[in-house]
């Protein structure tokens, strides 16, 4: 191999990596939201305390996500760019979840515990249910449906 070949494959893998930076989420200021975007942060975080913002490209579409706590959970929220409300992600207890929720979720993780439950909304509709699991030193996330099934993709 020429030494030309090997670095023009040494650029392409390094602009490939950039790439793939580019699209990871980024930490970002308030001052860098779109009007819509605040706008929209505005009226979805009365009474929230906003504990940061960042950006990032998910399935190809570009948002903004809002870090926030509201009486002492997590409520975190997707935002166009538009200032569409894309997903709210809402920290739960398992005991207000319903009773077969509760237990699909248990039954998906067998053997770990589960540490944290989020309500998954978009478009105003309740989509699925998303719990942090861990067994032993390793952590995974499993979702179920809004009535416990098994979801044919996720969420």
């Amino acid at each position: 191999m020429s030494i030309w070949t090997l670095k023009t494959a040494a650029v392409v893998v390094a602009a490939f990596s950039m790439t793939l930076v580019a699209s990871a989420e980024k930490k970002i200021e308030r001052s860098a939201l779109p009007p819509a975007v605040e706008k929209k942060v505005q009226e979805q975080s009365k009474g929230a305390t906003i504990k940061g913002f960042s950006s990032e490209t998910e399935n190809g579409v570009f948002q903004y996500e809002v870090e926030t706590m509201v009486n002492g959970h997590s409520r975190d929220l997707a935002v166009a760019k538009d200032g569409t409300l894309l997903e709210v992600e809402e920290e739960v207890s398992m005991d207000s979840l319903p009773a077969a929720v509760k237990s699909a979720l248990m039954a998906r993780a067998p053997g770990a515990k589960i540490t944290k439950v989020e309500s998954l909304t978009k478009k105003d509709k309740l989509v699925a249910y998303e719990a942090a699991t861990l067994k032993g030193a390793k952590k995974g996330e499993i979702q179920v449906g809004p009535n416990g099934e098994k979801l044919t993709h996720e969420e």
